[in-house]
C-alpha cells in the first residue's frame, strides 16, 4: 500500500465552513416545494367554485392524460358501447401484457381535497419523494437487520476495502487511472481553501439540488411525458440503489481504518448537514454514489434540453438559441464532473460507486416505465381516499411563452 499519511488537525489548518442553523436546510427544501407548488398552480381553476368542474386526470374526453395509458377498453365499438352507458365507468389498464380494471375516481373530482390537488398539482409530486425519502431511512434498518450475524460495519468495511483492491487490480483498473486517496491528499496540501467549499457543496447541494431540479423541469419541460421520463428515471435509480444498500453495505472512504489514508474532511470542517444525522441515517451506503446517480441524471436531462442533438422539437416547443444551447449544455456536462470531484475529494465515494451509479442510471432510462405497474395501485389508492388525480400543468406556460427556458 502506498505511504500516505492522514495530517491531524495541527497540521491541516483548514477553515471551518461556515455553520448553518439546524431549522435552515429544511426550511430550504420546504421553501424550494412549496414554492414549486405556487408557479405550478392551475391559474385559473378555484377550489371553491363548482359551478364549471373540469374534467378529471384521465376521463374519456381528456387529450392532457399524462400516461397516455389506456383508461378504457378500446378494442371494439361494442366494449366502448358498453361502458359509454355507465355514469362512471371503470378505468381498464393496458400493461402491455395484460388488461387491468381499476375504479373511476372522476366521480371524487368534487371533493375538497380532489379541488385542491386539481389547483396545485404539483403535490403529487411532493407526495412521490416523501415516499422515496421514506424507502431511503429504511434501507439502514433492514441492511443492520440482514447482517446481523456478522455484523454490519465488519461486512461494509470489506466491502470498501474490496472496491479499492478492484480499482486497483481488477480487470477494470483502466477505468481507474486516478487513486481517490490522490485527489483528496492533493486538495489537503495546497488548495484546503478549495476543500472547505467541496465539503460544504457536498452537504448542500445533494437535496435542495435534487430538489430543487425536479421542481424546475416540472415547471419548464416542454411535456409532462418528458418531465415524467426523467422522474421515473430518477425513481428507478433510487430504488435500484436502496436494494443495493440493504444487499450490499459498502463503508465509504472516510471510515476506513486510518492506515489508508483517508480523512473525513466533511466532519473535520464542521460542514456536515442535517440531512446526514439522525437515527435513520445510513453511513454504509457508499455503493452506488446517488450523489452522483442524481447529478448524472440531471446533467443529461439538461443536455437533452439544450436541444443541441436533436432534430425535432416537441409540440410547441421552440429550438432555444446559441447562449441558451451553450448554457445547457456547460451545466449538463459541468455539474456531474464537479459532484464527481466533491465525493471523491471529500472521501465519501470511491470511483467505483459513481461508475455503478451511472450504470444505474442508464439502465433505469431503458426500463423507467417499468412503473406502469403500480398505475392500478394508484388508482386503488385515490378511490380508497375519495381522490381525483388532477391534470399536470406541465407545458403550459412552455407552450403559452414559446418555451425559451
Amino acid at each position: 500500500m502506498p505511504n500516505f499519511t492522514v495530517p491531524d488537525d495541527g497540521q491541516w489548518n483548514s477553515k471551518p465552513a461556515w455553520k448553518l442553523p439546524g431549522w435552515c436546510e429544511p426550511v430550504m427544501v420546504a421553501t424550494i416545494l412549496f414554492g414549486a407548488m405556487f408557479l405550478t398552480r392551475k391559474r385559473e381553476y378555484r377550489v371553491l367554485d363548482r359551478s364549471a368542474p373540469r374534467p378529471g386526470y384521465l376521463d374519456v374526453d381528456s387529450e392532457n392524460s399524462t400516461d397516455r395509458l389506456l383508461s378504457y377498453p378500446s378494442d371494439s365499438d361494442s366494449e366502448l358501447e358498453d361502458v359509454s352507458t355507465v355514469k362512471n365507468p371503470p378505468k381498464v389498464r393496458d400493461l402491455g401484457c395484460c388488461k387491468v380494471t381499476t375504479p373511476n375516481t372522476s366521480r371524487f373530482r368534487n371533493n375538497i381535497h380532489s379541488r385542491i390537488l386539481q389547483r396545485f398539482p404539483f403535490l403529487i409530486e411532493m407526495l412521490y419523494w416523501i415516499i422515496n425519502y421514506a424507502f431511503y431511512r429504511m434501507t439502514s434498518v433492514l441492511s443492520s437487520k440482514l447482517f446481523a450475524g456478522r455484523g454490519i460495519w465488519d461486512v461494509a468495511q470489506e466491502h470498501g476495502i474490496s472496491v479499492l483492491e478492484a480499482e486497483e487490480y481488477g480487470m477494470l483498473k483502466f477505468l481507474f487511472p486516478i487513486r481517490e486517496r490522490n485527489v483528496q491528499q492533493w486538495f489537503m496540501h495546497g488548495h484546503q481553501d478549495a476543500l472547505t467549499v467541496l465539503n460544504k457543496c457536498y452537504a448542500l447541494i445533494h437535496i435542495p439540488g435534487t430538489v430543487g431540479f425536479i421542481c424546475w423541469y416540472y415547471y419548464v419541460a416542454p411535456s409532462f411525458d418528458t418531465f415524467s421520463i426523467a422522474r421515473r428515471t430518477m425513481t428507478l435509480t433510487n430504488f435500484c440503489a436502496f436494494l443495493t444498500f440493504v444487499v450490499y453495505p459498502c463503508m465509504p472512504p472516510r471510515l476506513l481504518p486510518k492506515e489508508y489514508g483517508f480523512l473525513d474532511t466533511v466532519r473535520h470542517d464542521d460542514a456536515q448537514s442535517v440531512w446526514m444525522s439522525g437515527k435513520f441515517v445510513n453511513q454504509l451506503a457508499a455503493m452506488p454514489s446517488m450523489h452522483f446517480g442524481y447529478s448524472f441524471c440531471i446533467g443529461m436531462t439538461m443536455i437533452y434540453h439544450s436541444g443541441i442533438f436533436r432534430r425535432t422539437l416537441e409540440r410547441g416547443e421552440v429550438r432555444k438559441n446559441v447562449f441558451w444551447k451553450l448554457f445547457y449544455l456547460f451545466v449538463g456536462l459541468g455539474y456531474p464532473t464537479f459532484i464527481l470531484v466533491t465525493i471523491v475529494a471529500t472521501a465519501n465515494h470511491y470511483f467505483m460507486d459513481a461508475m455503478v451509479a451511472t450504470c444505474f442510471v442508464l439502465l433505469s432510462f431503458l426500463c423507467n416505465k417499468v412503473f406502469y405497474v403500480f398505475v392500478p395501485l394508484e388508482d386503488l389508492f385515490l378511490y380508497v381516499i375519495r381522490a381525483n388525480k388532477p391534470i399536470p400543468t406541465t407545458g403550459d406556460r412552455f407552450h403559452e411563452k414559446g418555451g425559451r427556458l
